[in-house]
């Protein structure tokens, strides 16, 4: 049970070494400017393999989970599916039903692991293989794996680095649920996190944080959904930004520090400066920053307030 393609490489080896019976995934959804209703990832390997596939809008009571019931599978894997599960659906599986999540838990629970580490400045993150229960992400830990983020980690490297991850510490773990009864490690609830799915208000950037933090949220919502700014009056994706930590400013954040032909750099907070290197204004393609300035004329002067902020919390 998986939607997205962090999923797909999990449900491949699965596929090469058990006789995967069904496949459940979130219904198609319109995708694009167009609207084209188009298959999950997941969708396409088990479609690619003759696996049955079952797509239900919502799983419970509905006739999708109940054929999950009568194939008495001996176990449940699920991987970003994204949906709850009745504890009716999970008892159906013989030997379990196991959950490859995206984090060390008990941090981030959730729909948005990666995206928070990597917001929050984290040093690492991880792998769980957990029993599911109907609390989210809170089931018993069977094995976790870590994994570095590096400073140029985004949400986009870091979900093909920890699918790889699930995938082999899944592959590792099976065998061993197969032959014995394995309980795992009780969760610490005092060390609980959360990550719920992105807001558009954690999508727009507020100078008044530092450089460093508007790092991090920018690589923390790329490829998807994307941190932006309102850039003089604009509202502007922001897809790549470089921290000048060598460099210290009194001006105001927001107010540019200086202005070249291939740079912009803007003051953030506490005194911090941070370059915009890729950037998309509405309506236009992705483009560098030397492009951008090119077609800016003589406008974003040093000490000028180019970015409307915005004060908030992420």
């Amino acid at each position: 049970m998986g939607t997205p393609q962090f999923s797909t490489s999990i449900l491949e080896a699965l596929i090469s070494q058990y006789d995967v019976v069904a496949v459940m995934t979130q219904p198609d959804r319109p995708v694009g400017r167009k609207h084209v209703l188009t298959p999950s990832p997941v969708k396409a390997v088990a479609l690619a393999h003759d696996i049955e596939v079952l797509q239900p809008e919502k799983v419970s009571k509905s006739p999708e989970m109940q054929r999950v019931i009568d194939l008495a599978p001996d176990f449940i894997v699920t991987a970003a599916f994204g949906q709850f599960l009745p504890t009716k659906l999970l008892k159906a599986a013989t030997k379990g039903a196991i959950n490859v999540h995206a984090s060390l838990l008990p941090l981030y629970r959730g729909g948005a692991p990666v995206h928070y580490a990597i917001m929050n400045g984290d040093a690492k993150t991880g792998v769980s293989i957990m029993y599911m229960i109907r609390k989210m992400d809170a089931g018993n830990v069977i094995a976790q794996v870590e994994l570095p983020i590096t400073g140029t980690d985004d949400v986009g490297s870091m979900f093909d680095k920890l699918s790889v991850a699930g995938r082999d510490l899944l592959m590792e773990t099976l065998p061993t649920l197969i032959n014995e009864t394995v309980p795992g490690t009780v969760q610490n609830e005092a060390a609980v996190t959360f990550s719920p799915n992105i807001s558009r208000e954690q999508e727009e950037v507020d100078f008044n944080h530092t450089a460093s933090e508007i790092d991090w949220q920018v690589r923390g919502l790329r490829p998807f959904p994307t941190a932006y700014i309102v850039l003089d009056g604009v509202r502007t994706k922001l897809w790549d930004v470089t921290v000048l930590a060598d460099q210290q400013t009194d001006l105001q954040p927001g107010q540019v520090v200086a202005r070249t032909k291939h740079a912009l750099d803007l003051a953030a907070g506490q005194g911090t400066v941070i370059r915009i290197n890729r950037l998309q204004p509405a309506g236009h393609p992705q483009m560098t920053i030397t492009d951008f300035l090119n077609g800016a004329s003589d406008h974003f002067t040093t000490g000028e307030a180019v970015v409307t902020l915005k004060f908030g919390a992420y």
